[in-house]
C-alpha cells in the first residue's frame, strides 16, 4: 500500500517539473542575503564570539540562520500561498476527494511535499554555503535533517492558516509575521544584544529555535542543547499536524 499522501506528492513533482524556476526563486533569495549582510557587512563586523568555541566570522555566523529561513520559507510558502490557490481557487482538492484519497492524504501529502521542497532549497543553498568556504564544522551537514524537521512544523502550520484565510488580502497577515520574526530571531545578531526580558520573548520563536538547531552544529556544537530546538518543533508540527486535519476535513466537506 502507497503511504498516506504519497499520490499527492507524485502530483505535485509532476506539477514541478514544469514550474522547478520557483525553487531557484527561492533559493536566490538567501544568497542574497549572504552575499548582501552576511559578505558584505560582514566585513564591517569582523568576528563574532561562537557559541562557548572559538569566534567565528560574521558570515559564518549568518549562514546557518539563512538555511534555517530558507526551510522555513519553503515549506510555508507551499502550505499558504501555493495552496491557497489549489484550495480556494482551482479547487482540485474537490474532484480528488471522488477517488479512493481522503482529507488526511491530502493534508500529509501537501504537508510531506513542503517538507521535500524545503529541504531541497535547504539542501541547495547548504551547497552555495560550501562553495563560498563558509563551512565551520561538518556537523553542518545535520541541517539537512534538522531542514526536514523545521519543514515539518512549518508546513504543518501553514496547512492549518491556509484553511483560515478568506481571500488572497489576508496573505499580508502572513508576512506580518514571518518579517518580524526573520529579523529579530536572532538571523543576523547573537541573542545576547538583547536584554533579558526580550531574550525569553525571543526564545519562543520557531525561528529562533530552528536557527538554533542548524547554528550550533554548523559552528560545531553537538550536545544535549540540541534536544530543545528539536522537540519544540517535533511538538509544534505534530500539534499542527492534528489541528490541520480537523480544519481540512471542515474545509473540504462541510
Amino acid at each position: 500500500m502507497n503511504a498516506p499522501g504519497s499520490s499527492i506528492v507524485r502530483r505535485n513533482v509532476m506539477v514541478y517539473r514544469h514550474t522547478w524556476a520557483l525553487l531557484l526563486a527561492e533559493i536566490l533569495e538567501p544568497v542574497l542575503y549572504l552575499g548582501s549582510v552576511g559578505l558584505g557587512i560582514g566585513v564591517l563586523v569582523g568576528q563574532l564570539p561562537g557559541l562557548g568555541g572559538p569566534d567565528v566570522r560574521y558570515a559564518e555566523f549568518v549562514a546557518p540562520a539563512l538555511l534555517a529561513t530558507a526551510a522555513m520559507n519553503g515549506s510555508m510558502n507551499e502550505t499558504t500561498f501555493l495552496m491557497y490557490g489549489r484550495l480556494a481557487v482551482e479547487r482540485i482538492y474537490q474532484p480528488i476527494l471522488a477517488t479512493p484519497l481522503g482529507v488526511a492524504d491530502i493534508a500529509l501529502g501537501e504537508v510531506a511535499w513542503a517538507v521535500l521542497r524545503g529541504m531541497v532549497v535547504t539542501t541547495a543553498f547548504l551547497g552555495v554555503v560550501a562553495a563560498l568556504g563558509l563551512v565551520h564544522s561538518a556537523w553542518v551537514l545535520l541541517a539537512i535533517p534538522g531542514a526536514a524537521l523545521i519543514g515539518f512544523a512549518f508546513a504543518a502550520t501553514g496547512v492549518v492558516v491556509v484553511t483560515l484565510l478568506r481571500d488572497f488580502a489576508d496573505m499580508q497577515y502572513i508576512q506580518l509575521v514571518m518579517l518580524p520574526m526573520f529579523l529579530f530571531a536572532t538571523t543576523f545578531y547573537p541573542l545576547g544584544v538583547y536584554p533579558r526580558p526580550v531574550q525569553l520573548a525571543v526564545e519562543c520563536l520557531p525561528l529562533y529555535q530552528s536557527i538554533e538547531l542548524l547554528r550550533r552544529p554548523a559552528l560545531g556544537q553537538v550536545d544535549h542543547q540540541l534536544l530543545v530546538p528539536v522537540l519544540y518543533l517535533f511538538v509544534m508540527g505534530s500539534l499542527a499536524t492534528l489541528w490541520a486535519l480537523r480544519r481540512m476535513r471542515r474545509a473540504l466537506l462541510q
